[in-house]
């Protein structure tokens, strides 16, 4: 109980620092916010900000290890029958009909996206994470499909789900940054999804099915 409560109020500290960092760097742009005005306006020390972030991109990119285990965690967790391809259509599907920020299709997510392009330092900080994000998918495919270690269908399965999300993610962005109605937006990102996990179904539809109780493996 008091282990719970302590990593409880960690959390609850870490998650403010990140929201007051957040703050400051949405109105004053990313480069323009140091750590120490971080710490202060958060009223901790420089030392404590670095306990909780590596880095003053991780600030950002608060939940960044979030979605970098975003879509293997989507595979992981499919249902029953259900394929790599299906469990990461049906999970956006599911964030774009909430408005859930975790493809990046929330409100507020214009300004987020900005803040990126104005920044070489976040720019470099979210390829990789892209990066990383694909090689977790990568990995957790190759685990859950039993590949051997130099089979590459894992990672090019990978690779092909990553460029439809970021794509997908990509043109939100894009047409939110020039004004749109981000309603609108989601309402075409659904059209256009729809054309491109079916596109993906069609190729790699079959890859890394769950089996139901009961079902025979093939050979």
């Amino acid at each position: 109980m008091e282990e719970g409560l302590r990593e409880r109020k960690k959390r609850e500290t870490r998650q403010r620092i990140a929201d007051i960092a957040m703050g400051l760097f949405l109105r004053r742009g990313f480069d323009n916010v140091t750590v120490a005005e971080v710490a202060k306006a958060a009223d901790v020390s420089v030392n404590t900000v670095f306990n909780y972030f590596r880095t003053k991109e991780d600030l950002f990119l608060d939940r960044g290890e979030e979605t970098e285990d975003l879509l293997a965690r989507a595979v992981r967790e499919r249902r029953e029958g259900e394929t790599a391809v299906g469990a990461v259509r049906r999970d956006f599907f599911e964030s774009l009909e909430s408005g859930d920020w975790r493809y990046g299709m929330s409100e507020g997510m214009d300004l987020f996206a900005q803040r990126v392009r104005e920044s070489v330092a976040l720019q470099s900080r979210v390829r990789m994470l892209d990066v990383q994000r694909e090689e977790r998918l990568a990995r957790t495919l190759a685990e859950e499909s039993d590949a051997d270690h130099d089979d590459p269908d894992p990672w090019l399965v990978s690779a092909q789900i990553c460029a439809v999300v970021n794509a997908l993610t990509r043109h939100f962005a894009i047409r939110q940054m020039a004004g749109e109605d981000p309603a609108r937006i989601r309402a075409d990102i659904g059209r256009h999804a729809e054309r491109a996990f079916d596109l993906l179904e069609r190729g790699i539809g079959d890859y890394c099915a769950r089996p139901a109780p009961g079902a025979l493996s093939l050979p």
